[in-house]
């Protein structure tokens, strides 16, 4: 199925419609929405036919947009100077959420996973949108993740609001997920 391309603020639009949009990351194609919107989170993860249970990813274009997202205090200075060291750049961070955090974004955890991206037009949508946006990789639960464009699954493109035009950063892996109160790797 070929899907026309969305310009960054064509996928912006949409997603602050209630959208749910395919957009290239660091290492893989993701698929995100507003973080706010249970509706378009609920749609998401029923798209990928992922448990609500796992939690999502939160990307955002700066730390300010994670403001009231992550408990920073809640973290040693030691743990929050290693993450904030490693952004911008492909580092996702299971941090404490702060109360505030729905259940639709942490799923079964304590915890939020977050990035503050450098991928140039994954920052520039978080950017267009004004605050962080979910993402988790554009395929089905359980099956692998699209690294280049033509190996996106067409089932997930068509449930799709439509595909943000672009490339990957090109990382060979999907970033590593990392507790942030102790370093220990989730997802190498």
């Amino acid at each position: 199925m070929t899907v026309a391309d969305l310009s960054v603020p064509a996928a912006a639009d949409a997603l602050r419609r209630g959208g749910v949009v395919i957009y290239p990351t660091e290492a893989v194609w993701g698929i995100g929405c507003d973080p706010h919107d249970e509706a378009a989170v609920r749609r998401l993860l029923a798209i990928k036919q992922r448990s609500a249970d796992k939690g999502v990813i939160l990307i955002a274009a700066d730390l300010a947009q994670l403001a009231g997202w992550v408990d920073w205090d809640a973290l040693p200075a030691t743990r929050r100077e290693a993450v904030l060291a490693s952004w911008p750049g492909p580092n996702t961070w299971a941090v404490p959420a702060t109360a505030a955090v729905p259940a639709w974004i942490r799923g079964a955890h304590a915890s939020v996973a977050v990035r503050v991206t450098a991928h140039a037009q994954a920052r520039a949508l978080c950017e267009a949108c004004a605050q962080p946006l979910v993402s988790t990789s554009a395929n089905l639960s359980g099956r692998p993740p699209a690294f280049r464009r033509g190996e996106l699954d067409p089932a997930v493109i068509a449930l799709s609001d439509g595909v943000c035009a672009g490339e990957t950063g090109g990382l060979a892996a999907p970033t590593p997920i990392r507790v942030a109160l102790t370093g220990e790797v989730l997802r190498a």
